[in-house]
C-alpha cells in the first residue's frame, strides 16, 4: 500500500490530517459521530442511559450563545435529549464558571423533563474526575465525566452492528484515538529539562536526586507554568551540569505524594504527573548549565544535548532550528 507522510511521519488515520490538537480531537469526535449511526446511538446510550430515536439529531461544533459560551461539542434533538460536550486534551477540567455557562444554555430550558447532560471529557480516569470536578450539579443539570477510553470503547462495541462505511470511520476514528490516547507525543524528540535541588522535600525521608536515582520517577504539578501534557523525555541537571536523560515510560496522575511514595507524608496537593522513568543515559562528555537560571527549565532537542557543550547552547541551537517545543 502506499504510504503517506505529513511533516514526514506517518499518516495513520484520515484524521490524522486534522492534527493532534484539541480541536482536532473534538472535531474528529464530532464527525464520527454525525456520519455513524451505530456510534451515536452508542455514545447517546451510555451517556444519557436511553434508547435514542436519532430524529432530527443536530450535532454542533464551537456553537456560540449569548452569556453562555462557546461550548466544543452539542448533540440535541429537540424535545428529545440534549448533550453538551466540553471536551480536554489531558488532565484538565473545567472550572465551575465555565460549566456555570453551559448550564444557562436555552436548549437545556427546552428539553426540561427529557435527558440532558453536560459532560465533561478529559483523560482523566473516572475515579479522578469526580473527586476533582467543579460541580456535578448546576441548576438541576447533571455534569458528568467521560474518558476518551470511554469513548473509545463505544466506537469499538458500535463497529460490530455498523455498515461496512461506518466500520471504516470508526476503525479510522480508533486508530487516531490509539495513537493519541495517553495524549502522550511518543513520537517527539524534545527533552523537558529540570533542575533537581540536592535537598530533601520537606517531611520526606527521600532526597530530591534519591526520587530520580533510586525510584526511577519524577513528579510535577499539572499546568501553570510546568507542562500540560507529558514529555516523551526528561533531563536533569544538578552540581551545575546535566546528569542523566530519561525516555517517560508512563505516567499516572496523584494529588497525594503519600499514595505514591511511603517515605512522603499524606498531603492534599493539586493534580500532579507522575513520570516512571527509563534507565539513565547521558552523553559521554560533560555538557554544563550555561546561561540558565538555577531553577530554569528549558526545552532542547534530544540531539542537541549531544552536540553541545551547555544545555543553554542545546536549547538555543534547539529554538533556532525553528520546530516549536514538544
Amino acid at each position: 500500500m502506499t504510504e503517506i507522510l505529513l511533516h514526514g511521519r506517518k499518516v495513520q488515520s484520515v484524521f490524522n490530517l486534522l492534527g493532534e490538537h484539541e480541536n482536532d480531537l473534538t472535531y474528529s469526535l464530532a464527525w464520527a459521530l454525525s456520519q455513524s449511526p451505530q456510534f451515536l446511538k452508542g455514545f447517546i446510550r451510555s451517556t444519557l442511559n436511553i434508547q435514542p430515536t436519532l430524529e432530527n439529531v443536530t450535532i454542533r461544533l464551537q456553537h456560540s450563545e449569548k452569556n453562555a459560551g462557546i461550548t466544543d461539542v452539542e448533540v440535541e434533538s429537540p424535545g428529545e435529549l440534549f448533550i453538551i460536550v466540553e471536551a480536554k486534551r489531558g488532565w484538565n477540567l473545567p472550572g465551575k464558571s465555565q460549566l456555570e455557562k453551559y448550564a444557562a444554555r436555552q436548549a437545556f430550558l427546552a428539553t426540561k423533563g427529557f435527558p440532558s447532560k453536560i459532560l465533561v471529557l478529559s483523560e482523566c480516569s473516572r475515579e479522578y474526575a469526580v473527586a476533582h470536578l467543579a460541580a456535578t450539579d448546576i441548576n438541576g443539570i447533571e455534569i458528568s465525566p467521560i474518558s476518551w477510553k470511554d469513548i473509545a470503547e463505544v466506537a469499538r462495541k458500535a463497529r460490530r452492528g455498523a455498515t461496512h462505511a461506518e466500520k471504516r470511520i470508526l476503525s479510522e476514528l480508533l486508530t487516531y484515538f490509539g495513537g493519541l490516547m495517553t495524549m502522550q507525543n511518543v513520537d517527539s524528540n524534545w527533552v523537558y529539562v529540570v533542575s533537581l535541588g540536592s535537598g530533601t522535600p520537606e517531611g520526606w525521608k527521600l532526597s530530591w536526586i534519591d526520587i530520580v536515582q533510586e525510584k526511577r520517577r519524577y513528579f510535577h504539578p499539572v499546568g501553570g507554568k510546568w507542562p500540560k501534557e507529558p514529555p516523551n523525555y526528561i533531563a536533569f541537571r544538578y552540581f551545575g551540569k546535566l546528569q542523566s536523560i530519561h525516555h517517560v515510560d508512563s505516567y499516572s496522575v496523584f494529588d497525594d505524594p503519600h499514595d505514591e511514595f511511603s517515605e512522603a507524608p499524606s498531603e492534599k496537593w493539586g493534580p500532579c504527573f507522575l513520570y516512571r522513568l527509563s534507565p539513565a543515559f547521558a552523553p559521554s562528555s560533560e555538557v554544563k548549565t550555561g546561561n540558565i537560571y538555577p531553577s530554569g527549565r528549558v526545552w532542547c532537542m534530544l540531539d542537541t544535548l549531544f552536540l553541545e557543550k551547555t544545555i543553554s547552547a542545546a536549547r538555543d541551537l534547539s529554538n533556532q532550528r525553528g520546530e516549536g517545543t514538544a
